[in-house]
């Protein structure tokens, strides 16, 4: 195998060349170099406490799905059908001049790329998700967090390979990692602290995901992408859920000063991910937009108001039971206008019912997703 290193991410689109290698020579690895001073910790007294943390180790055990077994990827979606199920080119509020000029043939390419630029961030944040990961089994204190940060680890190498081989196979192409999700895992994977390594994936990134595979969820025509985003949800869940759990308590054994500098990096953190998947590249590369007014297009349109609020409604609650909501930062979360959602609930309340049923199948998923339009419609 080939190694190239370079000193940051390639900023152009990759697209992938439709070969099959027979030797690894053929194959060319581009790394990218990070160093950090991480703060391992062994455990000796091997002690395995009967928590929530435990119960969701063995949990992801028993909900280990396979990608290659429990998804059809002989599915192919027909190259002439939108993937996107909504037009949210045209919606109340947001007219893109130019959109009805193009072509058919034009629309589905547009189509195409604004799938790949999400699947991409989705791929690239499952990658740093991988990383951070692993770097918790070293670091995590005590033996239950090792377990599991060891389990999750696992389930993040299913999901960057499962998003790689749908854009590989699927798209045909990839956008890079935005500089804002770039730089916050450049952040998180460098810092020595653990806790900090937790916030920063665990609630903030995590709490992304969630909020971001749903939406995109509902608005697909590809049952093959759909079953593949419901299943990473899942995983997504638990994920979240080891997060506020583990870190409520030992958050607060903290100085007043050290929880300060954890709350301040958590809300700069939310703005950098409130924007990851709101861009208006696609937009830009298509229509007559210089990347600021189509990112300001995208920010107002009726898909990127719903994915604000839907970001803000996963991560705040959280935020607020382990205790980073402080009097501080209040008023820029204030500023932000998504206060309101400190009084929903929070991931400690976990339906363990929900989380521990098998997987559904695709038919079931469609049947999931038809009831929740139908709810929306009628309230």
């Amino acid at each position: 195998m080939k190694i190239k290193k370079v000193k940051n991410q390639p900023k152009q689109i990759t697209k992938y060349p439709e070969i099959d290698p027979k030797e690894q020579d053929a194959v060319e690895s581009v790394n990218e170099i990070f160093k950090t001073p991480l703060t391992g910790a062994y455990n000796w007294d091997y002690i395995v406490v009967d928590d929530r943390i435990k119960k969701l180790y063995e949990l992801g055990k028993k909900l280990n799905w396979n990608e290659d077994f429990d998804l059809d990827w002989s599915q192919d979606f027909p190259k002439d059908q939108f993937l996107i199920n909504s037009d949210i080119f045209k919606t109340p509020e947001v007219e893109l001049d130019g959109y009805d000029d193009l072509s058919f043939e034009k629309k589905i390419e547009m189509d195409r790329h604004r799938v790949s630029w999400n699947l991409s961030q989705f791929l690239h944040g499952e990658q740093g998700a991988l990383l951070v990961a692993s770097q918790l089994v070293s670091c995590a204190p005590t033996f239950n967090a090792k377990l599991y940060a060891a389990s999750q680890t696992f389930d993040e190498a299913r999901h960057v390979n499962c998003f790689n081989r749908y854009l590989k196979e699927k798209i045909g192409f990839q956008y890079p990692s935005t500089d804002g999700l770039k730089s916050l895992m450049d952040k998180i994977l460098t810092d020595e602290r653990w806790d900090l390594k937790f916030i920063g994936m665990q609630i903030i990134i995590e709490g992304l995901a969630l909020a971001a595979f749903n939406n995109l969820k509902l608005i697909l025509n590809d049952g093959l992408l759909k079953q593949l985003l419901h299943y990473v949800i899942r995983d997504e869940a638990r994920h979240v859920t080891f997060g506020v759990n583990y870190l409520e308590d030992y958050l607060k054994t903290l100085s007043k000063s050290e929880i300060e500098d954890r709350a301040q990096f958590a809300f700069e953190a939310c703005v950098v991910m409130r924007d990851r998947l709101i861009s208006g590249e696609v937009i830009s590369r298509f229509l007559d937009y210089t990347p600021e007014e189509a990112h300001k297009l995208a920010e107002e349109s009726e898909q990127g108001e719903h994915f604000k609020n839907l970001l803000f409604t996963k991560i705040i609650p959280n935020l607020t039971r382990i205790g980073l909501i402080t009097d501080k930062v209040k008023p820029k979360y204030e500023k932000l206008g998504v206060l309101s959602y400190q009084e929903l609930e929070d991931n400690f309340n976990v339906d363990w019912a929900e989380i521990s049923k098998p997987y559904e199948t695709q038919e079931e998923i469609e049947q999931e997703i038809s009831s929740v339009f139908e709810n929306s419609a009628q309230n």
